[in-house]
């Protein structure tokens, strides 16, 4: 396909009331997008990680009722799933479009990852960007700046990654929406591949 970027009428698919309907929308104007950025990053992840990784563009096929508030297309080295695996994320809320380093609920060894990251403190400060952001929920939209974390906040983190059984920890990138659709879909590409580039460090150790 031609990728030319997301729109605000792709942000907007958040808004449309109903599941069938938000569902009709987004399979017909953000799907098409993101499986575009699976196929383009599947492989350049596979060369920045160092071995191969594969696309997953979310269904949302377990929704009876609730329409989704955010969609995204995820990478890991698993072939047949994603969620219990350190992976990349790339997808959209309707305020924004984020890019993620994500070890996530259903993770089996997010207390070894967490305990690893835990004495990493030094060296995160020195890999992840300040403007990066961190999350402890995939399913919230709020994130905080890396600057704005005191490394007390940081180990926080790490240590509930190891002890609560639906801890979560995301790093990555915020892009609001106002400034995610003046880029146009080559200038886009270089941005997520630039973060991917600095998350990449934050993956191999794990």
């Amino acid at each position: 396909m031609n990728f030319t970027g997301f729109t605000q009428a792709d942000f907007d698919v958040f808004r449309i009331t109903g599941l069938d309907e938000r569902m009709t929308a987004l399979k017909a104007s953000i799907r098409p997008k993101l499986e575009f950025l699976g196929e383009q990053f599947s492989g350049e992840l596979s060369v920045l990680a160092g071995n191969e990784m594969f696309s997953h563009v979310a269904k949302h096929a377990r929704r009876t009722v609730n329409p989704p508030d955010d969609t995204w297309v995820a990478f890991a080295d698993n072939k047949r799933g994603y969620k219990k695996h350190p992976h990349f994320q790339i997808g959209l809320w309707q305020s924004h479009l984020f890019i993620w380093y994500a070890v996530i609920d259903e993770a089996p060894h997010k207390a070894e990852i967490g305990s690893l990251l835990e004495k990493k403190i030094d060296y995160l400060r020195k890999h992840v960007p300040d403007e990066f952001v961190w999350s402890d929920d995939h399913r919230k939209p709020e994130a905080t700046k890396m600057k704005d974390l005191s490394d007390e906040q940081l180990l926080h983190l790490f240590q509930r990654l190891q002890s609560v059984k639906k801890s979560e920890i995301l790093c990555g990138v915020h892009l609001p929406r106002e400034e995610a659709v003046r880029l146009s879909g080559p200038q886009l590409v270089e941005f997520i591949h630039e973060a991917f580039v600095k998350l990449i460090p934050l993956y191999k150790l794990s």
